[in-house]
């Protein structure tokens, strides 16, 4: 069973290292996050106002995954940066992370709607979004990214 902990310099290292170009960092943290950036600068740069970071590690301690959430103006949560490990991909493991994330939402702000955006060209990611109970809000998305919600 995954641990879940406020994320260390450790992860932040580990995490960097999952991330290769300027594509997959855009496409991961969005147009904000500057590439190449530094591993001392990762906690910072990723800091959202109103927002939690997350990691969720192995018995072991080793990262497998990190997200995010946020209290957006709307009054809605919003999952972000949901990144898994690359060894760690296929197993569930964002099932399991963006569960946690939304059960730890709901416990800080209350029962919310929860909101997310995801690469309509990521089939595995919107199909765990799906799994999850998120439904496309077509109005708020593009040609490239869907925007969904879940309502509690």
């Amino acid at each position: 069973m995954p641990q879940f902990r406020l994320p260390s310099v450790a992860d932040y290292a580990e995490l960097a290292s999952w991330i290769g170009n300027a594509t997959d960092c855009a496409r991961w943290a969005g147009p904000q996050l500057p590439f190449p950036f530094t591993v001392a600068a990762l906690s910072e740069l990723l800091q959202v106002a109103e927002g939690e970071s997350w990691a969720m590690a192995d018995a072991a301690g080793r990262l497998l995954g990190f997200g995010q959430f946020w209290l957006r103006p709307t009054g809605t949560v919003h999952l972000g940066r949901i990144i898994i490990s690359p060894h760690w991909r296929g197993h569930g493991g964002a099932k399991t992370l963006c569960s946690w994330l939304m059960a730890t939402a709901r416990e800080r702000h209350g029962e919310r709607t929860v909101t997310l955006r995801v690469y309509r060209d990521n089939p595995a990611a919107l199909r765990t979004y799906l799994q999850l109970g998120f439904t496309a809000v077509e109005p708020e998305s593009d040609t490239e990214i869907l925007f969904m919600q879940r309502a509690v």
